[in-house]
């Protein structure tokens, strides 16, 4: 059985899923990357690329192509991690998806919305619960096993955005899944965490690059600047060496101060 801890990440070939396992790597993790890419396809990164940094840093590194919002393909994800390493420390829900366009929430169409909520929470929802079962499994089987959680939803989860409601909504919902399980996992043994992103530069942002900027410049983030892929991978990397074990349930904004209320 492997004997170094393993991370678990969906929506890892890119942007904060590669921010998350590029940290985890260097503190001592081996990865499991999800994505339904593997290969890159012009601007858009694959799990190979990724693969082949991990391993610059010294670690193994899993690619595994899949959609997790087809809810069969859950278990073989399982079967293969499985079999690669024999354990699961770290399951990180990170993929998600803006709209595909921004409408107004009195035009959100029901195909628009159902996607979004098919793989921003729905997946996530079902992918932890097989996962948890799993971490259950392996408490009594594993030493010092310490299996954790974290959901990955943002500032959207408790900010209005009226032209994406649809994204704000299963941000919102991710939050209560989050609570949900930490509250059902707690005296079992494995702690669970949100963490809460701001505004973070990456592909899902790039479409309305000029319109933050304009809106940091006037103030909008107390610390003036965009977040990046790896200040949520550092905040990941925190909650996976056990400092905040007696914490269970956190809500952590990696936001550059955006929780704070201002006049």
């Amino acid at each position: 059985m492997n004997i170094k801890p393993v991370a678990v990440i969906t929506g890892a070939n890119r942007g904060i899923g590669r921010g998350i396992a590029l940290s985890l790597a260097q503190n001592g993790y081996d990865i499991v990357g999800i994505s339904r890419t593997l290969v890159s396809k012009g601007k858009k990164k694959g799990l190979k690329d990724l693969k082949s940094e991990i391993g610059t840093i010294g670690a193994d590194f899993l690619p595994i192509e899949s959609d997790i919002s087809d809810l069969i393909y859950h278990k073989k994800i399982i079967s293969e991690i499985e079999s690669a390493f024999g354990r699961v420390d770290l399951l990180i829900n990170n993929a998600g998806v803006a709209p595909e366009k921004r409408l107004d929430v009195l035009d959100t169409t029901p195909e628009s919305y159902d996607r979004v909520m098919s793989i921003n929470l729905r997946s996530s929802f079902f992918l932890s619960q097989l996962f948890a079962k799993e971490m259950l499994k392996q408490i009594d089987k594993i030493p010092e096993y310490a299996p954790k959680i974290i959901f990955i939803t943002s500032v959207s989860a408790k900010t209005s955005s009226p032209n994406r409601a649809e994204y704000c909504i299963s941000k919102a919902g991710l939050s209560m899944v989050s609570k949900i399980f930490a509250d059902r996992l707690a005296g079992s043994g494995i702690n669970v965490f949100e963490i809460r992103p701001g505004i973070i530069e990456t592909d899902m942002t790039a479409s309305v690059r000029s319109k933050y900027d304009e809106m940091i410049k006037e103030g909008l983030i107390p610390q003036y600047r965009w977040g990046s892929p790896e200040d949520i991978g550092k905040a990941v990397s925190a909650i996976a060496s056990g400092s905040f074990d007696y914490s269970s349930g956190m809500v952590f904004e990696v936001s550059g101060g955006m929780n704070i209320q201002r006049l």
